[in-house]
C-alpha cells in the first residue's frame, strides 16, 4: 500500500509510520515546513485546500489523518479552543478538499477523533451507536467527524477514530505520570470512581492497521481496550507497575481551580467499549490494564 500520514512525528504517527514500513508498505509523511527527505510532502493546515498539490497525493492507496494540536497540553481558554478547532477541523476540510480534488482518490480515509465524543458516560457503557454528548469536546470532535464524513462524496472510505487515552511510557498520559509516582508523588484524581477508557500504543497502532486492510468497516470505530478502568484502579496498576506506592489523592475542587474547563478531561466519566472492533473479531494484545502497564515498563522491553 500507498498511505499518506498526517501527524507523523507524534506518539501514534512514529509508531504507526515504523510499523507499516515493516510490513513493507510505502509511507508518505504530510509535513508543515519544507520537505527534508524523499517521503515528505509539504501541506498547510490553515489552508482551504491543505496547500496541496493533488499531483504530489497520486497513487495512494489511503490516507491517515492523525494531526491536532494536543488537548489537555494547557487551560482552554478561547485563543487555545480556537487552535484546537482549528488544527482539526481546519486542517481536516482541507485535507479531505485535496483529496475531492484528486482524479483518483485514495480507497480509504482513517481521521482521528476522541472519545470525547461521548462526554461523561458515568457509570453507563456506551459504544460506537451512543449520541454525540453535550459541551466543548463533544462538539469539537461532532464538527471534526463531520468534516472528516466529507470525503464520502468523493467514494472514499472514511473511519473516524474514537480514540481513548493511549498508553506508552514514551509520551502521552504515561510519560508525564511516571516521574511523579517514581517520585511518590502519584495518586488518584478526585473520587478516583471515574471511569477510564484507555488502550495500549501496541494495540492502538494494530487497530489502525486492522482498519486499513477491513473494507467493511466504515464510521466510528472507539479505539480503546475492552475493559475500561477506574480512576483508582488505574492509579493502583500504574503504581504496581513501577513499584512505587500511590498514597496521595488530588481533591476534585483543586483539579478545578488549577485547570478550569480542561479538569473535565480528568474528573469525567468515560466508560467507553469497543463494540465495533470486538465484533469485527480484532484481537487486542492488551486487553488487561496491568498486563499493558507492566509489558510496556518491564526492564528491556523495547519501546512500543
Amino acid at each position: 500500500m500507498r498511505i499518506a500520514v498526517t501527524g507523523s512525528s507524534g506518539l501514534i504517527g512514529t509508531a504507526l509510520t515504523d510499523a507499516v514500513r515493516r510490513d513493507g508498505d510505502e509511507v508518505i509523511r504530510l509535513v508543515r515546513r519544507p520537505p527534508r527527505a524523499a517521503d515528505e510532502v509539504t501541506w498547510d493546515p490553515a489552508a482551504a485546500d491543505g496547500g496541496l498539490d493533488p499531483a504530489a497525493l497520486a497513487g495512494l492507496d489511503a490516507v491517515l489523518n492523525l494531526a491536532g494540536a494536543p488537548v489537555a497540553a494547557r487551560r482552554w481558554t478561547q485563543a487555545r479552543k480556537a487552535e484546537l478547532r482549528a488544527s482539526r477541523i481546519t486542517a481536516t476540510a482541507g485535507l479531505v478538499a485535496a483529496l475531492q480534488a484528486m482524479d483518483h482518490p485514495p480507497v480509504t480515509l482513517l481521521s482521528g477523533s476522541a472519545i470525547g465524543w461521548y462526554s461523561d458516560t458515568g457509570d453507563r457503557e456506551v459504544d460506537e451507536s451512543a449520541p454525540a454528548g453535550t459541551g466543548f469536546l463533544a462538539e469539537l470532535v461532532k464538527d471534526w467527524e463531520a468534516a472528516a464524513g466529507q470525503a464520502r462524496s468523493a467514494g472514499i472510505r472514511v473511519v473516524t477514530l474514537r480514540s481513548g487515552l493511549v498508553l506508552a511510557r514514551q509520551g502521552g498520559l504515561i510519560g508525564r505520570l511516571a516521574p511523579l509516582f517514581r517520585l511518590g508523588l502519584g495518586g488518584q484524581v478526585g473520587s478516583g470512581t471515574q471511569f477510564m477508557s484507555w488502550i495500549a500504543l501496541t494495540d492502538h497502532v494494530r487497530a489502525l492497521r486492522y482498519l486499513l486492510g477491513n473494507q467493511a468497516i466504515d464510521g466510528p470505530v472507539n479505539l480503546t481496550a475492552p475493559e475500561p478502568v477506574t480512576n483508582a484502579d488505574f492509579t493502583a496498576a500504574l503504581a504496581k507497575a513501577l513499584g512505587r506506592p500511590a498514597l496521595l489523592r488530588a481533591p476534585a475542587v483543586m483539579i478545578r481551580t488549577a485547570l478550569g474547563e480542561l479538569s473535565s478531561e480528568l474528573l469525567a466519566s468515560a466508560r467507553v467499549v469497543p463494540r465495533r472492533l470486538l465484533e469485527a473479531g480484532f484481537d487486542f494484545e492488551y486487553p488487561d490494564i496491568a498486563d499493558a502497564l507492566a509489558a510496556d515498563f518491564r526492564a528491556g522491553t523495547p519501546a512500543r
